[in-house]
């Protein structure tokens, strides 16, 4: 089943990032049409650009009810994506640090609303972090996540599975799924606060440097692994 629950997510995948890429391409007409378009547009497009978002943490879901291990180490990832992993996904502030670097029209208050949620959302991973550690420590196996930056899914199935067919423990299952669910929660719960802090014309240019990375990194990443080098 294994092999089939990654070839079912690489097909989303597939058909996501087809979605994605027309709707970077969206966000940048939206950014270049900066004096022409209304903010109700601009809204629409941003809640359009996030329900692709909630989408992939949707199909990622049922995905992990059937496999958890293969959430945290996706056959679907290159070593380069891999790298970036963080409880089965990116980590929540990368897209602050994106914000910080592609804004320079942000009023004190919006610095120092970005700075609080930045503080509150550095509080929330170390939870995560904490969390994560307690259920390595619970069956004394090694860091999960740098198993499946290293060494992909053959990294985890050792340590993690065990019993008869080498199923997941239950209670390991669930700790796991719920943590995840939880980081994902976190990654859509900091995206919507900062969509609020920002003006429109200001999310539009965040999201289009959110959307250029993820398919700058995917590209480079698959190019490189398809070559032989590992970007690990």
């Amino acid at each position: 089943m294994t092999d089939a629950n990654a070839a079912s997510f690489e097909a989303f995948l597939r058909e996501w990032m087809v979605r994605q890429k027309d709707l970077l391409d969206e966000l940048v007409s939206a950014r270049r049409r900066r004096h022409e378009l209304h903010d109700d547009d601009r809204r629409e497009l941003i809640s359009r650009v996030l329900s692709h978002y909630e989408q992939y943490y949707q199909e990622k879901s049922r995905i992990a009810n059937r496999d958890i291990l293969l959430a945290f180490s996706p056959s679907w990832f290159s070593s380069l994506e891999r790298s970036f992993l963080w409880i089965a996904g990116f980590k929540p502030g990368m897209v602050i640090q994106l914000a910080n670097q592609v804004l320079d029209d942000l009023s004190e208050e919006q610095r120092e609303r970005i700075n609080e949620l930045n503080q509150e959302t550095k509080s929330e991973e170390r939870a995560l972090n904490d969390e994560l550690a307690k259920i390595q420590e619970s069956v004394g196996a090694p860091p999960l996540v740098e198993a499946a930056r290293s060494h992909g899914r053959s990294g985890l199935g050792e340590s993690y599975r065990a019993g008869e067919g080498g199923e997941v423990p239950e209670t390991l299952k669930i700790a796991l799924e719920n943590l995840m669910v939880n980081a994902d929660t976190l990654r859509m719960n900091m995206a919507l606060k900062m969509t609020k802090i920002l003006k429109p014309c200001q999310a539009v240019n965040v999201l289009v440097a959110v959307a250029e990375l993820h398919v700058r990194i995917r590209t480079w990443g698959l190019e490189k692994d398809a070559q032989g080098g590992a970007c690990g």
